[in-house]
């Protein structure tokens, strides 16, 4: 079943921005949550929910489906993977590095008012739980991680994190019930970190968030729940810090 409330009619520019746009709004759906694995995509209805014609929607879910985010087994076939054990595995460790690397650079690049974006993603965050609005809830938990790259900087960094998140989101939304709080609670201590400087003590804590926060992501695709990386994984980061 696919959600469409977070979709809006786009304007009628030329041929290859409309399709650039259709292509955006389905990644930040994707990233955000919107929707789940087994989802099936169809055109003709996200065309006539965007007020466009099928080409450019075609053409966003092929590009979609080259970064391995849909699976485009026919036109009227389209859908959101599952993702196996062994695929979750290699992306959460990807996870670990780069969102560590971020979250390094962000301690000791963050400003008062980046902190304060921090806090207020936290927060809106908080109020979509106790609401028990998962999709706001699954939208602010992507956008606090893609803070980090932000806040530090990084624009080709966050471009890679964004392939990634392509293929993860589906799968955080669907656990993000089960996660409960430690869906957010491993979040504190990363503003925390970054509001002291600490770039070692925010890299940990945003890799506590990926492997405890994400315990309830790793049983949905069978993989029992691991512990951190070994110390030295993460001194082996900082030790240029």
């Amino acid at each position: 079943m696919m959600h469409h409330n977070w979709m809006t009619l786009l304007p009628t520019p030329d041929h290859d921005s409309l399709g650039g746009a259709v292509y955006a709004m389905l990644c930040d759906g994707l990233m955000k949550g919107r929707f789940q694995p087994g989802d099936r995509l169809r055109i003709r209805e996200l065309a006539e929910q965007l007020g466009t014609s099928v080409t450019p929607v075609r053409d966003a879910i092929l590009r979609l489906a080259h970064d391995d985010a849909v699976v485009f087994r026919s036109p009227r076939d389209i859908r959101i993977p599952a993702i196996t054990a062994a695929r979750y595995r290699e992306i959460r460790d990807m996870r670990l590095r780069l969102e560590a690397l971020a979250a390094e650079a962000a301690a000791l690049a963050a400003t008062p008012d980046d902190i304060r974006r921090l806090e207020k993603t936290l927060q809106d965050n908080e109020n979509a739980l106790l609401s028990h609005d998962r999709r706001a809830a699954t939208a602010l938990n992507q956008s606090f991680h893609f803070l980090l790259p932000e806040i530090a900087g990084m624009p080709v960094l966050h471009g890679v994190l964004r392939r990634l998140w392509l293929q993860m989101g589906p799968l955080i939304a669907d656990s993000y019930d089960a996660g409960g709080r430690a869906m957010i609670d491993y979040h504190y201590p990363v503003v925390e970190a970054i509001r002291r400087r600490d770039p070692a003590g925010a890299a940990v804590a945003i890799m506590s968030d990926i492997t405890l926060g994400g315990a309830a992501i790793a049983a949905r695709v069978g993989q029992a729940t691991e512990s951190l990386p070994p110390p030295g994984a993460a001194n082996m980061m900082h030790q240029n810090s």
